[in-house]
């Protein structure tokens, strides 16, 4: 198993710690759940600068990240649903997204198409992450100021979430219209 790969399997096992952490009544326990939110985002940036630049994209890799990320992102939202910090139907449009855009691959795939993300879904990565970070720290620094910034980029994020997935399948639309004869 090649660095990439090891570090997308890493992502996949800190999400319990996230959790745990998040959900624990240790003292500094929020700021650790951060801390391996963080850590666990920049293994998604790493693992694919690696895999690019060293030529190491594989099978699994490819099935895999995405996952990983889809199981970050939608643990750390249902989390922020259950304490509260975020409307449930905002993390139903996020998740229904991401289900959707998944099924869609796997037609695209089996059509032996491969489809590559592009800056809408990279700005729906970094949008969702930037808030899930707000959130997770009670809009830290922002709150000094009283200004809503965490809330913002959650709004932010929920409208590259449906840009990116309505663009996602219009742009590769001819995967649905394509038959096997």
């Amino acid at each position: 198993m090649n660095l990439p790969n090891k570090l997308t399997i890493f992502r996949i096992c800190l999400v319990p710690f996230f959790v745990f952490f998040l959900f624990s009544n240790l003292k500094y326990g929020q700021y650790i759940a951060v801390s391996i939110f963080i850590l666990a985002s920049l293994t998604d940036t790493l693992d694919g600068h690696i895999a690019r630049s060293r030529n190491l994209i594989t099978t699994f890799g490819k099935f895999m990240d995405p996952l990983a990320d889809k199981i970050l992102v939608s643990a750390a939202f249902i989390s922020l649903v259950e304490l509260g910090k975020v409307p449930s139907w905002i993390v139903i449009i996020i998740i229904s997204r991401e289900l959707a855009i998944t099924g869609f691959r796997t037609v695209a795939v089996s059509e032996g198409v491969t489809i590559a993300a592009d800056k809408w879904g990279k700005m729906k990565t970094v949008t969702q992450l930037i808030a899930i970070i707000a959130l997770l720290l009670n809009n830290y620094p922002f709150s000094l100021i009283n200004f809503p910034f965490d809330k913002i980029m959650l709004y932010i994020s929920v409208v590259f979430t449906i840009i990116s997935g309505v663009n996602y399948i219009y742009v590769n639309r001819k995967v649905l219209k394509s038959e096997k004869k």
